[in-house]
């Protein structure tokens, strides 16, 4: 189906707000496009302020490892339940689909049979059947991202202002290393896939990847003293600038930009985003997929200090790779031409993931989750196709690997037909505190809107009890 009316973006570009090719001030043509590129809107945190947002979540009581992290592979569309992790074999074609089911590493749970990796390795993960999505939707698909039941920018206009987990993160512990960002995106082919800062400032706002490495490739004639050169001709530039400017807007874009300044001229974020450093034998090992080698990006950010990676598992920048509406409802695709494809190249993916965490020793720091905003209809066959599935904002199915969690296991269930959760439903705000749990996020944290009135990160949640 067509997607619905939203905001029309450029291509993506973490910059853009910083308009880098219209003139200003003193111009200086293409080295000050160079800078404001280059230096704009890049830093989340000093390292003074990444040791006091630390302490913050130290003085709640929570000890924060020295790399604990998260990576999250979105599924933008919402990937059916019924023909991944939640099988129906028992049900009737029209529900159960054209997938058949396969046993798994734990007695008597079976999934789709394109999983069969996932199969063999379950007992180091686990699945959840019974998330409850209800208020969410997609593209804008910010619910299951935020945790804010009114994070559903269709309806609500201040849907985009409700921070992600990956902004608090940000803001509460910053990277795990200095020269390293705290939170990156990577695969941004549409922002209304992510959540991003909203009302904790852009200082907090998520790294968009592909622009992290693209700035690491400075001009020939621009050396790294000259470029030291602009940077205080910049500072000085936008001291001017704060002066006029109330809402504080330019003194957080100043840290963003001495951290992205402390990047660009230091080597440790150089060296997290160029895969070539990572020995052939590995980077064969994940695939020449794209979202395979950017899994691999993943793996080396966190190894390298960055708190939490959202990869967006899409293809287009409709709304979403995993929106099977059916083969006659192009770009998506049904259930078999358009699902079926998809499974072997996830399944490669994150079991590769998984255990090339578990074989450095990062399993138990780094958090895995894989999901997408909602499931799909237990009828297949939804309009007037014969072969895909519609949104089902009322459940979907996730898995879990690594956190130093306890898994093995599967949590809760849903009805014979897949439409409704028949036991222990979880909701957006248990997945926030698991994560929060994790990364040492004080649970009852709170941040400031519009009209500065304290707002709870955590509104209706609390860790997910058989994990933690």
């Amino acid at each position: 189906m067509p997607p619905a009316p939203r905001h029309v973006h450029s291509p993506a570009h973490a910059f853009s707000f910083f308009q880098p090719r219209v003139r200003e001030g003193l111009v200086l043509h293409s080295r000050r496009s160079v800078l404001k590129a280059g230096l704009a809107g890049l830093a989340r945190i000093s390292l003074p302020a990444l040791l006091r947002a630390r302490g913050e979540a130290a003085s709640s009581g929570k000890s924060i490892g020295s790399h604990k992290s998260v990576i999250l592979l979105w599924m933008a569309g919402g990937p059916s339940h019924i023909d991944t992790w939640d099988v129906k074999p028992h049900a009737p074609k029209e529900i159960r689909g054209p997938f058949k089911d396969i046993a798994t590493k734990l007695p008597g749970v079976h999934i789709c049979e394109f999983l069969p990796k996932q199969a063999a390795m379950l007992d180091k993960m686990t699945l959840i059947r019974s998330v409850d999505c209800r208020h969410s939707n997609h593209q804008p698909n910010t619910v299951m991202q935020t945790a804010n039941l009114e994070a559903e920018p269709r309806t609500n206009p201040r849907a985009p202002m409700y921070p992600g987990h990956a902004a608090v993160v940000a803001k509460f512990r910053g990277a795990n290393q200095p020269g390293m960002p705290p939170a990156v995106h990577l695969n941004v082919r549409d922002r209304t896939h992510f959540a991003w800062s909203g009302y904790l400032g852009k200082q907090h706002e998520p790294f968009i990847g592909d622009n992290v490495s693209r700035l690491f490739q400075l001009p020939g004639e621009l050396t790294m003293d000259r470029l030291k050169e602009r940077q205080s001709l910049s500072q000085q530039m936008d001291r001017l600038r704060r002066d006029l400017d109330a809402s504080g807007s330019i003194e957080a874009l100043d840290r963003y930009g001495q951290q992205a300044f402390d990047m660009v001229a230091g080597r440790r974020a150089q060296e997290a985003f160029d895969l070539a450093r990572e020995p052939q034998r590995v980077r064969d090992r994940f695939g020449e997929h794209d979202w395979c080698q950017k899994a691999l990006l993943a793996r080396r950010l966190v190894e390298r200090g960055v708190s939490f990676v959202t990869l967006d598992l899409s293809n287009h920048s409709a709304s979403g790779t995993w929106d099977t509406h059916g083969d006659n409802i192009p770009p998506y695709g049904g259930i078999w031409n358009g699902l079926r494809p998809l499974l072997p190249v996830f399944d490669h993916l994150l079991t590769t993931l998984v255990s090339d965490l578990g074989e450095r020793g990062l399993l138990d720091d780094v958090l895995v989750l894989a999901m997408g905003e909602f499931g799909r209809t237990p009828q297949i066959g939804t309009q007037d196709s014969t072969d895909g599935r519609n949104h089902w904002p009322v459940v979907m199915s996730m898995t879990l690997a690594g956190g130093g969690l306890r898994h093995g296991q599967v949590i809760g269930s849903t009805e014979r037909d897949g439409g409704q959760i028949a036991s222990r439903a979880v909701t957006p705000g248990d997945l926030a505190a698991t994560i929060y749990h994790h990364m040492g996020v004080p649970l009852d944290a709170t941040y400031l809107d519009h009209q500065q009135r304290p707002v709870r990160f955590i509104e209706h949640g609390e860790p997910i009890r058989e994990l933690v």
